[in-house]
């Protein structure tokens, strides 16, 4: 994963297509370094043909001094086909097994290691096959398949009939991937003249073009044609280092350097022009700064100064996204499928004007939504907002619009002072009226006037393997203890059966007689507000599902004055499959009036939220004048580009949801279930069972892709204790645990963020189980260091 040495300048060569001069140009590339009496090596990854025919002989007989060049191929065949076709045959004829593109990219990774160990200053060139889109041995494109190493990269343009546009097309194909090209070459064909169009094309995008001479016929004598072609390769690259390629030599050269000097200037420069969220700059020096040079899949490629001194080390080091990128991620980082939705949505529309208009992705997107995913039996209406606080901003709207029209009009006069019902710890996100729909926190600005009533609920947590409920002082005093313990995780969810039980009857009183007195105190309350199942920001709560179902009851049979409160569900965090589930409202058994949705919906992309409205609420808006509408919007609303990413994200993981990697998650849980409840996590029951027996954790809990930790720690929010027991995640170490399910069988580290007292780790919805066992490890190994602390 993002290969780059002091020692080693490293090249990825691409093709436009098969057959425009690869091996020729890289074997130019090969001995313009070696006539600078520089160690060169030359891999070629996936050869087919015949073995005298094969790149790396050429580059063995024609590259330059041997004692400079070495060359070496790691996978042969000699069926000349496609890299794929040629596996499957050799596969077919029990000759060879088809790598899949892990242990490919992993062949080639340590092999580069290798190189870069073995030299003060190297130069490598690694050639691919074919074209850009040729499959690789798996059948993955290879531009996808090379893309967990994020090599520098050097693009041979067709020289021949058509190659103006397959050299374009080549290369916009490696610019959606995020290639870093250095250079674009191709022959100075006389006759068809491409080098004539494509160098301006290339130097107005910034990006260096050289011609090179063509080749001389290929003579049917063997020796005759060894000489000729030693003559022309002397006639590019003279002793004298001032051929055609002399300028592009040091343009290779210049532009390694200025990227290893890029990353090492970017912490100093980001403390004087940023200001980040959520950190303390008096705190922050450059060593604490975290430079990702690239993403992909569930990992950043990262530099870290203090850590990357060797030369001969990789300057780059994988660090596993272990929260998710702030929840936003689903399907990894630069997945292709959402890059190209991106692009097409960019391509077809940009940004249109959305009011009384209408595009293709945005209605496809909302009549999934409303019809098919999360609103479906409830919800009549999808309205776009940017993110997940401007999303709760409208659903709080809706919600006040909703009560205030139901209010008799000799009670209207203390609108301003209409409130909401939440939980201890909820958060809806940082803007000035999300804030205000939460109890008074750390998050609160000078101008917070909360405006609401929020109960302390019941939480679920595992400690020594069983699942238990802490109880609020005022339920616990009820029930006299403090703590129940529950027979099984489903059962804990299976909030239907759950409803007629003592627990239920003492839940409903307490809500009932907390509701009763505010209302003879005067509080109206206009919306519900919830974060179903599982509060995020406010340290990772799992509450009660019994206790929020209820809540939800108890509300709606309550009214003062016949005005009616709505029900919010703000399932930015929590919904489309972050817990499992794509949304939590069948686990409760109701349905709410709106809900909030974001992060997930568009993989991790661009920002982008929906809020679902029934059709009463959306009714609240109707009326004569423009005054009684929803007077509420942005400039991009429903922007194309993110409507789009949100429709190819929605059909990536709904697929998914049905896949055998889901199943077999699944599976693992069945045991600790006694009823058929669709209650399970990513990380495995006995590893979260192992680590609910350690003394240093107070409780932990898992669904889908979270897994949280409530260490034994009285600081709370406040507390450093979970940053500072897991602090050493940060640190990339040798160690073979760490080298098990990262790109490239790389050594990793992990990017993590705390909750005060409690550390969360967080999956992508196609995180490899072999990453996650492996993270697992990590996990436990830092915990198991920690003394006893009960």
């Amino acid at each position: 994963m993002g290969l780059l040495f002091k020692n080693l300048r490293i090249h990825q060569v691409f093709g436009a297509n098969t057959d425009v001069g690869k091996t020729i140009i890289t074997t130019a590339l090969v001995r313009a370094s070696a006539t600078r009496d520089t160690p060169v090596f030359y891999l070629k990854p996936v050869s087919t043909g015949a073995p005298e025919d094969a790149d790396d002989e050429h580059i063995h007989r024609h590259g330059g001094p041997r004692r400079l060049v070495t060359t070496r191929c790691l996978h042969r065949f000699s069926d000349p086909v496609s890299p794929h076709l040629a596996a499957a045959r050799a596969h077919q004829a029990k000759v060879a097994e088809i790598p899949s593109d892990s242990t490919f990219t992993k062949t080639i990774a340590n092999y580069i290691q290798e190189c870069a160990g073995t030299s003060a200053a190297a130069h490598m060139y690694i050639e691919t096959a074919g074209g850009v889109h040729s499959p690789t041995l798996s059948g993955t494109s290879q531009v996808d398949t090379y893309r967990p190493l994020f090599l520098p990269t050097i693009l041979v343009g067709d020289s021949k009939l058509g190659g103006i546009s397959t050299t374009i097309s080549a290369y916009e194909s490696l610019l959606l991937r995020g290639y870093i090209i250095d250079a674009v070459l191709l022959f100075g064909d006389e006759y068809y003249r491409n080098w004539e169009y494509l160098t301006p094309f290339f130097s107005e995008r910034g990006v260096h073009i050289s011609v090179v001479p063509p080749p001389p016929p290929r003579a049917a004598d063997v020796q005759t044609n060894t000489a000729i072609t030693d003559d022309y390769y002397t006639s590019v690259i003279p002793s004298d280092h001032r051929g055609p390629l002399s300028s592009l030599f040091e343009h290779l050269e210049h532009s390694h350097t200025r990227r290893l000097q890029e990353l090492i200037s970017m912490p100093k420069r980001a403390l004087s022009s940023i200001w980040w969220p959520f950190v303390q700059h008096s705190h922050i020096s450059p060593s604490d700064v975290t430079v990702i040079d690239s993403a992909y899949q569930d990992f950043f490629s990262t530099h870290k100064p203090a850590t990357t001194s060797s030369s001969t080390t990789s300057q780059l080091k994988p660090e596993f996204d272990g929260s998710a990128s702030w929840w936003t991620q689903a399907i990894g980082h630069a997945h292709p499928s959402l890059t190209l939705a991106a692009a097409s949505a960019s391509g077809r529309y940009g940004h249109v004007l959305f009011p009384q208009a209408i595009h293709s992705p945005a209605l496809k997107l909302a009549e999934w939504l409303v019809h098919e995913g999360p609103g479906k039996g409830w919800a009549s209406r999808a309205f776009f907002s940017d993110n997940g606080s401007t999303g709760m901003e409208v659903a709080l709207k809706m919600a006040l619009r909703k009560f205030t029209r139901t209010l008799p009009s000799n009670t209207q006069k203390n609108n301003k002072r209409i409130g909401v019902i939440g939980l201890k710890g909820n958060y809806h996100g940082d803007t000035i009226g999300a804030m205000d729909a939460c109890e008074e926190g750390v998050y609160s600005s000078e101008w917070h006037d909360a405006k609401g009533f929020w109960f302390e609920s019941p939480e679920i947590g595992i400690r020594d393997s069983l699942i238990q409920i802490d109880l609020p002082p005022a339920i616990a005093a009820a029930i006299g203890s403090n703590r129940i313990e529950a027979p099984s995780l489903s059962w804990i969810y299976d909030v239907a059966e759950r409803l007629n039980t003592p627990l239920a009857d003492v839940y409903r009183r307490h809500l009932r007689a907390a509701l009763d007195k505010l209302h003879q105190d005067g509080r109206q309350f206009a919306a519900l507000v919830l974060e179903p199942l599982l509060m995020g920001a406010g340290g990772m709560i799992f509450v009660d599902p019994l206790f929020q179902r209820i809540l939800v009851d108890v509300v709606r049979e309550t009214s003062v004055d016949g005005a009616q409160t709505s029900v919010i569900f703000d399932e930015v965090f929590v919904g489309l499959y972050r817990l499992g589930l794509q949304t939590t409202a069948p686990t409760l058994g109701v349905k709410p009036d709106i809900s909030v949705h974001a992060k997930i919906l568009t993989g991790g992309l661009v920002p982008l939220s929906i809020t679902l409205a029934s059709e009463q609420i959306f009714k609240s808006f109707l009326g004569s004048t423009k005054a009684e509408a929803l007077l509420h919007g942005h400039s991009y609303t429903a922007h194309p580009i993110g409507c789009e990413v949100a429709n190819q994200t929605i059909q990536i993981v709904e697929k998914l949801s049905q896949s055998e990697e889901w199943k077999i998650a699944r599976e693992q849980w069945k045991p600790l279930n006694a009823l058929e409840a669709n209650i399970w996590s990513f990380w495995d029951p006995n590893f979260v069972n192992a680590i609910s027996a350690l003394s240093t954790v107070d409780s932990v809990m898992t669904l889908g892709s979270v897994l949280a930790l409530k260490l034994d720690d009285a600081g709370g929010y406040v507390s450093h204790a979970a940053h500072d027991i897991f602090k050493t995640l940060k640190v990339n170490t040798e160690d073979e645990k760490s080298m098990t399910g990262a790109p490239g069988g790389l050594a990793y580290s992990v990017n993590f963020r705390t909750l005060g007292n409690v550390a969360y780790f967080m999956t992508s919805l196609n995180t490899p189980a072999d990453t996650i066992r492996s993270l697992e490890d990590k996990i436990w190994d830092t915990l198991k260091t920690i003394p006893a602390t009960r």
